[in-house]
């Protein structure tokens, strides 16, 4: 028999996100027989502790009683267990800085670690994430923004709603100004961007239309990486050349900054990529864009005025290129940011609601019955004391 333990997210701001609801703690003991699930006592968890046990699941203080440990954030240095298998977002196979003393605990403790942001299927696409909700809730500050900016319409934000659909009923008696709207990207965050714009009906345009077109009412042009980017020598574009020489490409942005009003960034960003412009043609009296809501949110990154990360308390802030600094926001001379690096934190309920069903369909039978396929095992960042071997690249990360 193996027991499951979710764990109380210890970081902070606490996350009120879990890895799986309490019906979900139910199927899996279903569908895995020899497998018990206990789930760590949580005062701030989306569902509470009483839900899980009107489920029938054992509410426990300690945790060590179990052999696998599924969590969301990064876990404390002090909570971490012993010998025991964790899944979480590590957060630390970029060389973050500041998760280098988790890795290098996580080895002391012989802990086997699965990061959810490494598990792949053979094509290299995620398996599991929260993308999607990242996408709609940074969608809906944008438009938030906008009506701050304008001072023509109130939304709540997403984090003040009871669910996502709570907040998509704003949007029935909305009537928005006419806006372009850039938002770049591809991957499950830009879909998340999509939906809503759906869902406020705003008309899709072509790269084409959007610059060579004025309108009446709000239109968007979804760009990918090869309509901003160009290889500096003027050679055809080539992705995968991208990503591995990205010294060799340069930003083509600038004709949309020149045109749009709202920037949504929703890009996975690489180090060494070009920015999508710089501090000084923010500056100029042809940057158009007011609002930026950067999904994303390198800090440092592709966009200059993300100065700095923003919370679900406190989540945007006015920039000033002039200044190269944080000014009021929603003012007339401000290009005002939006940073959150939580935002699926906002609608905790629907975004673990998803995470759990991708969890018991795509990664617990690879976990728990046979992984064949590696999933697993790819995704696995250290065992034994020790980085795996493809992921030894962190070794002087951890020295």
């Amino acid at each position: 028999m193996k027991t499951i333990g979710i764990i109380n997210e210890g970081k902070t701001p606490p996350d009120l996100r879990t890895p799986l609801t309490p019906e979900q703690c139910v199927e899996v003991m279903q569908k895995f027989s020899d497998v018990k699930v206990v789930v760590q006592s949580s005062p701030h968890r989306c569902f509470s502790d009483d839900a899980y046990r009107e489920a029938g699941i054992e509410v426990v203080n300690d945790i060590s009683v179990a052999d696998i440990l599924l969590g969301v954030k990064e876990v404390p240095v002090e909570n971490l267990i012993a010998n025991k298998t964790y899944l979480f977002f590590s957060h630390t196979i970029k060389k973050q800085a500041f998760n280098r003393k988790l890795l290098r605990t996580i080895l002391k403790k012989n802990i086997t670690l699965v990061d959810y942001e490494t598990l792949v299927w053979e094509g290299g696409n995620r398996i599991i994430g929260f993308g999607r909700f990242a996408g709609i809730v940074g969608a809906h500050y944008a438009f938030l923004m906008w009506g701050k900016k304008q001072s023509t319409y109130y939304l709540k934000p997403a984090n003040k709603c009871a669910d996502m659909n709570d907040m998509y009923t704003q949007y029935a008696e909305l009537t928005l100004p006419a806006m372009k709207i850039v938002l770049c990207g591809d991957g499950r965050v830009a879909h998340g961007v999509i939906e809503v714009m759906k869902k406020l009906k705003i008309h899709h345009v072509t790269p084409e239309e959007f610059l060579e077109n004025e309108y009446d009412h709000p239109v968007y042009v979804q760009l990918r990486s090869d309509d901003y980017y160009e290889r500096k020598d003027g050679r055809e574009w080539d992705k995968s050349d991208f990503y591995k020489h990205p010294e060799d490409y340069r930003s083509k942005f600038a004709p949309y900054y020149k045109k749009a009003d709202v920037f949504i960034n929703a890009v996975f960003w690489h180090a060494g990529i070009e920015p999508f412009f710089t501090r000084e043609e923010m500056k100029g009296n042809d940057f158009s864009i007011k609002v930026i809501s950067d999904i994303s949110c390198d800090v440092p990154g592709p966009i200059p005025s993300t100065i700095k990360s923003t919370t679900i308390e406190d989540p945007y802030f006015g920039y000033s290129p002039f200044l190269n600094a944080e000014v009021e926001p929603f003012k007339k001379e401000s290009i005002d940011v939006q940073a959150v690096g939580n935002l699926p934190c906002e609608l905790p309920v629907d975004a673990s609601k998803e995470f759990g069903g991708q969890l018991i369909r795509h990664v617990l039978p690879f976990l728990l019955i046979n992984d064949k396929e590696h999933i697993i095992k790819n995704a696995t960042i250290a065992h034994a004391g020790n980085l795996t071997d493809k992921y030894s690249y962190l070794q002087d990360y951890v020295d």
